[in-house]
């Protein structure tokens, strides 16, 4: 990967809008994520309401011959589900939605996970956990922190609650591309590696398994599944690290700073 870019005030403007109008695709979707529907309609759905609604890009179609506006991963898929028309979203399910967008030449890039009528007890755990872990990332970025404390916070409290974090996968710096440097790693030593510095953005996407932490990547391509079929859970949201702290530039309305 390139050097890391640290973004300007004008370019930092730009990446909160695309952060805002992808918080907007993810509340749309809360009121039409349901079960029986596939996973090729939210993707129909999510392209539409991005190009006509906030007439923006979805900025996944296109990316490395991609065809789609998003990840749909379902229960054992750990990342990068391909929109399908032959699965219905089924009551016991868990799913992760996972969307980039770009508007005026910026990306945003968020995922949220959905559960449903009969989710397990020990699904929705798991879902919580990640969501925490993830938050546990986030909340140690600022000046001076370094890349080996967000993975360090994510990897304890994962560990903690009898989880494992996928190693092959991790955050990304973006801006003006998708995937940027640095990479971020959900797993660490605190005090190791990038200093974080003002005016960097990237992701914290913490995959996080119900069992071991292998993977395997289906014969399409794409679809990474655990090799011992047990869930995965994902959340996603692209950070800046500010003067004091950081700023999470895909915030959801339903979301509280912590």
């Amino acid at each position: 990967m390139s050097k890391v870019t640290i973004k300007t005030a004008d370019e930092i403007e730009f990446m909160r809008e695309a952060g805002k109008l992808l918080a907007q695709v993810f509340k749309m979707l809360d009121g039409f994520v349901c079960e029986g529907l596939t996973t090729l309609e939210i993707d129909t759905k999510v392209e539409d309401f991005i190009v006509n609604e906030l007439n923006a890009r979805p900025a996944s179609k296109g990316q490395y011959g991609y065809q789609y506006s998003l990840n749909s991963s379902v229960n054992d898929v750990v990342c990068h589900g391909v929109p399908s028309d032959k699965y219905q979203l089924k009551a016991k399910d868990i799913l992760n939605l996972d969307i980039t967008l770009e508007k005026n030449g910026f990306i945003s890039d968020s995922s949220k996970m959905y559960t449903f009528s009969n989710t397990s007890a020990e699904a929705k755990r798991l879902v919580k956990t990640t969501y925490e872990a993830m938050w546990e990332g986030i909340k140690v970025v600022k000046p001076k922190a370094t890349l080996g404390d967000v993975g360090n916070a994510i990897q304890k409290h994962a560990e903690s609650a009898g989880y494992s974090i996928v190693r092959e996968y991790c955050g990304h710096g973006i801006g003006r591309e998708m995937h940027e440097a640095p990479e971020v790693l959900h797993y660490g030593k605190a005090h190791s590696g990038l200093t974080l510095e003002e005016g960097m953005t990237f992701t914290i996407e913490p995959m996080i398994n119900q069992g071991t932490k292998k993977i395997k990547t289906k014969k399409d391509g794409w679809t990474v599944v655990t090799r011992d079929k047990k869930l995965s859970a994902q959340w996603e949201h692209t950070i800046l690290v500010t003067e004091t702290g950081y700023e999470v530039l895909t915030l959801r309305e339903e979301e509280k700073v912590a």
